[in-house]
């Protein structure tokens, strides 16, 4: 058991560093001009991707908002090919047209990356709906922030979810910041967790830098559903180290709170987890993230020696 728990232990550290790495060159990338466009990074919000998709069944779908290059990592999706398509090459995902805001891979069961604020939560609740039809026992996650927690078509779909008693499980990746306005100053009742209440959706609130703690809660949830009990709502109080975009500087918030929230970082926290409770050496998570960072750095190469999509590519693959 214990070997065991190393393994997967081994794992949630490897994924949250590859999604920090690859974040973080890309912020670089995108600072160089290597990357256009929009470009939102996952920076500090890597325990949730990675602690929920270890709760999840084969077979069962992901879909998320446009901050989705974590989300499509730890599905198992090649870095090439998201990296490819946030610099616009062709071995991206989407052969270098989609960018940042659209990576997808649907043999790893991502279903995206979407722009529209809100549009991915209607979308995976036809997710599960289909799903629901074909009496398969898979589930869908869907993935949103604390800003699209105020859209329409969420409590549309909410309803339908419940009524139907479809195999969905929403998320809430609660950042504390809806671009730039706090969820304190835009919302009444800032516990998220209980949006589902009057559709008889049941919630949790839980800690979203322990990836620990994510994936309890991520266990549970998929319980619920297995159950046939219909949706559930999970909210993660995480935090974004960095701006909402490439494009914001952040200046909304005090160098003080972002500190704060440094202490809680849910990779430095995990590491000391690994080294006290023995199930890691310093030697052995050395190693580890030397790999990250010569993977990552091949990654990059890789993307910069891909050529762009070819002129004739402009018109196909449009709906």
């Amino acid at each position: 058991m214990e070997k065991n728990l190393k393994a997967k232990y081994c794992k949630f550290y490897e994924e949250m560093l590859l999604i920090r790495r690859f974040e973080e060159r890309a912020g670089q990338l995108y600072g160089l001009g290597k990357i256009g466009g929009f470009c939102h990074l996952y920076i500090g919000q890597e325990a949730v991707a990675v602690g929920l998709f270890a709760s999840a069944h084969k077979g069962d779908k992901h879909i998320t908002s446009y901050r989705a290059h974590g989300h499509m990592l730890v599905a198992g999706s090649d870095p090439v090919s998201v990296m490819g398509e946030l610099m616009g090459r062709s071995v991206g995902c989407s052969k270098g047209k989609g960018g940042s805001m659209h990576v997808f891979d649907i043999e790893k069961g991502f279903y995206g990356g979407h722009g529209i604020v809100g549009a991915q939560v209607s979308l995976g609740t036809g997710l599960a709906f289909a799903d629901h039809y074909r009496e398969n026992k898979n589930a869908t996650y869907v993935y949103y922030g604390d800003g699209a927690a105020h859209q329409g078509q969420v409590y549309e779909s909410f309803n339908l979810a419940k009524l139907w008693n479809l195999p969905v499980i929403y998320i809430i990746e609660n950042n504390e910041y809806a671009m730039g306005t706090s969820v304190s100053r835009s919302t009444a009742v800032t516990d998220l967790s209980k949006r589902g209440e009057s559709f008889g959706i049941p919630g949790m609130r839980v800690n979203g830098m322990d990836v620990l703690e994510v994936e309890k809660a991520g266990l549970k949830a998929r319980e619920h559903v297995a159950q046939g009990k219909g949706p559930i709502l999970l909210e993660f109080l995480t935090y974004r180290y960095r701006g909402h975009s490439m494009s914001d500087p952040a200046k909304y918030r005090s160098k003080d709170e972002v500190e704060k929230y440094r202490d809680d970082d849910p990779i430095i926290k995990f590491r000391v987890f690994l080294l006290e409770h023995k199930y890691m050496s310093e030697e052995e998570l050395k190693i580890i993230e030397d790999k990250i960072k010569n993977d990552v750095i091949k990654c990059v190469e890789s993307c910069e020696n891909s050529p762009e999509p070819e002129e004739s590519e402009l018109m196909t693959d449009i709906y």
